[in-house]
């Protein structure tokens, strides 16, 4: 079963204002390049060639940029025309993305980590893989999603934003879901309504036993959502640590 992405560049960028009043945060420059070519390129390296993205009134200024597709790839570009919050963005994706399995992948995030050899055994597996988790090492945890570890290691759950974290373990904004994503996705905004959040579905996988994650370390994954993480992943993509392109240089 194919593995297409989601890439979800909604929002207001409040923490990057003035700049994002005028265009996307993904169009914000990472060096020399925008930030949305680090996360494409993250996607097609990793084999997946079906993609939509999702943003705001500034679609067309994204759509403008990467254009229509590579030769053999399908891009779906789709409006988030109000704000109502992650739930609502990833539904928007729906009508593209369903029967199959699926990275969503969350615009802010810039990583280092290689997804071709996790996306193909992914999408290999005869039976649904459940989900696939990126974890960091991470000073101030919580700001984000935090795993919480049993004794052997294995993630038992992720609490949002906690104010003492479990662990220093945060969870990325790039995951892998198998084919039972959208009937979580459903029960989870049942349940919690306007307070979903994707650790909601994290955690639907956790109960069933079908949660996995991989910890890629402190220096290969930044949040670029702040102009100081911004400036950071700039130093990272100078330096050479970053990777724009669609394919692996041979």
């Amino acid at each position: 079963m194919k593995t297409r992405a989601v890439l979800v560049a909604g929002g207001k960028g409040s923490r990057l204002h003035p700049f994002t009043r005028y265009t996307q945060k993904t169009l914000l420059p990472l060096y020399d390049r925008p930030v949305i070519d680090y996360a494409l390129g993250t996607i097609r390296r990793g084999g997946i060639t079906q993609t939509t993205i999702i943003s705001n009134e500034h679609i067309g200024q994204i759509a403008k940029h990467v254009g229509q597709s590579l030769e053999g790839e399908q891009i779906h570009y789709v409006l988030e025309e109000e704000p109502k919050g992650v739930a609502q963005a990833l539904l928007l994706a729906r009508p593209h993305n369903e029967n199959c399995r699926l990275m969503i992948y969350f615009s802010d995030n810039i990583t280092t980590v290689e997804f071709d050899s996790i996306v193909r055994e992914f999408s290999e597996a005869k039976e649904a893989p459940g989900c696939l988790l990126l974890a960091r090492e991470e000073g101030h945890p919580e700001a984000f999603g935090v795993a919480v570890l049993d004794d052997d290691g294995n993630i038992i759950d992720v609490v949002e934003k906690p104010e003492n974290p479990p662990s220093n373990l945060a969870i990325g904004g790039i995951y892998l879901f198998d084919e039972t994503f959208w009937d979580k996705l459903d029960r989870a905004v049942e349940e919690n309504g306007n307070s979903f959040s994707i650790s909601d579905i994290n955690r639907a996988y956790i109960a069933e036993g079908k949660a996995k994650f991989v910890s890629v370390g402190a220096d290969t994954w930044v949040d670029c959502g702040t102009p100081e993480t911004l400036l950071q992943a700039s130093m990272m993509a100078k330096e050479g640590k970053l990777n724009p392109r669609p394919y692996r240089e041979r």
